[in-house]
């Protein structure tokens, strides 16, 4: 538990940030999932649904959450998975 002030409001800043870093965090991961998952099932609209794990990462490497090679790199293999399939 904190004593001093300073350490009281560093733990309620904590706090408030590991809610927003898990937010983030959950946002990409479950558009990332749900491009998987059409491109699974085969639907039309993968390409849109791309979109969105595309901006969700963006999101996530900006704020600190992923680093920026590590978005990169998961946005470079579910677009290639993507292009595989928008090409058939």
């Amino acid at each position: 538990m904190p004593n001093t002030k300073s350490a009281k409001k560093a733990l309620r800043q904590t706090k408030k940030l590991t809610a927003l870093n898990l937010k983030a965090k959950l946002a990409y991961k479950d558009a990332v999932k749900a491009t998987k998952k059409s491109i699974d099932a085969g639907t039309t609209d993968v390409v849109e649904i791309a979109k969105i794990a595309q901006k969700k990462l963006a999101k996530a490497a900006k704020r600190g959450v992923i680093k920026k090679n590590t978005a990169s790199r998961k946005l470079s293999r579910l677009m290639k998975k993507v292009n595989a399939v928008a090409k058939k």
